[in-house]
């Protein structure tokens, strides 16, 4: 019989990142979950939905805990078919792009992107290697980046900077990794409700209200879930590099 995939999501203890972990493990994945913070409330979830979980205690954009999270998933389940790239932070402070200082740069910069794009770097060069026992197998690399990779926010530019370059990443590894069958995609959320944007709810109840999407209501997690599920899937094999926009229309532009 065959074996189940295989998914690594980053960042999934709650928020965007549990949603996803669980759509998955609807969807027939075992799941592995790498976050800062202790992840067993997702994994439990996980395991409710009936596939096998493995909580990883790490920081995406340490090089050690990211050859330890693929060691450790590689004792367990022996693959890897799936990374999504989820793990996120947002400045500690917002801070006008006049006055921002190095360290909060350093800070958004190394985990938004230093680390998926090294993680992926790893993980894809596994994947290459899986090919040989498994060339039809679908694998793939899933990024979330935000609507900021292209809507500027001068009081958070380093978080602009950091989603911008996750979303060239995306087009990069895309386009070297097609010759091995592995599909790369970019989900790009807009506002989406989770403890990240609860501190902003009413100011963005009111530009929902007033019209900034053209659906009217706050994005979930579930949104951003669904997306990634059918990447991971396959259902999207002859497209690579593509940009997905959970956004409730934000994208459009409309007179």
């Amino acid at each position: 019989m065959a074996k189940p995939p295989v998914a690594l999501v980053t960042g999934a203890a709650r928020g965007i990142g549990a949603g996803i972990a669980v759509e998955l493990a609807r969807s027939g994945c075992n799941l592995a979950i790498l976050d800062l913070i202790d992840a067993g409330e997702t994994a439990a979830a996980v395991e409710a939905a009936g596939p096998e979980a493995l909580a990883i205690t790490g920081d995406v954009s340490i090089a050690a805990d990211r050859t330890r999270a693929l060691s450790q998933i590689d004792k367990t389940f022996g693959r890897l078919d799936a990374l999504v790239n989820n793990a996120g932070v947002a400045p500690k402070a917002r801070a006008d792009i006049l006055e921002a200082g190095e360290e909060s740069y350093d800070l958004v910069m190394n985990v938004n992107l230093k680390g998926p794009y090294f993680l992926t770097q790893a993980a894809a060069n596994w994947m290459i290697r899986q090919r040989s026992r498994r060339p039809d197998d679908w694998m793939c690399i899933v990024n979330i980046s935000s609507m900021s990779a292209y809507t500027a926010s001068p009081s958070r530019g380093q978080y602009c900077i950091s989603k911008a370059g996750v979303s060239m990443a995306t087009k990069l590894y895309a386009a070297r990794l097609g010759e091995y069958g592995i599909g790369v995609y970019e989900i790009r959320p807009g506002i989406i409700a989770t403890d990240m944007t609860a501190a902003v709810k009413d100011e963005y109840d009111k530009l929902i209200a007033d019209g900034l999407t053209p659906i009217k209501r706050w994005g979930l997690p579930e949104d951003v879930a669904r997306a990634v599920a059918s990447c991971v899937r396959g259902d999207l094999k002859f497209s690579t590099g593509e940009v997905i926009n959970i956004d409730g229309g934000f994208h459009l532009r409309i007179l």
